[in-house]
């Protein structure tokens, strides 16, 4: 997906969250078959979040990063 198309998707999902009447959602994209991508094109889901039961929940074991990882990731990051 080219970096300029990645540009309008945030707008257009804002636009879309106001549509529905919104104010809490969620945006989701899915890369690939072990992060659950079921169509093998681009897409964005947007999932409001009318409340802590309903729409998205997110739940992973969270581990605590490592600070030297993440400066060597963001030296890479640097272009």
């Amino acid at each position: 997906l080219p970096d300029e198309f990645l540009a309008e998707t945030m707008p257009i999902a804002k636009k879309i969250a106001a549509a529905l009447g919104v104010d809490n959602y969620n945006v989701l994209q899915n890369n690939g078959k072990l992060a659950h991508q079921e169509v093998p094109h681009v897409h964005f889901h947007v999932i409001p979040k009318p409340n802590e039961h309903e729409g998205l929940t997110i739940g992973w074991p969270a581990t605590k990063a490592d600070p030297e990882k993440l400066k060597e990731l963001a030296s890479r990051l640097k272009l």
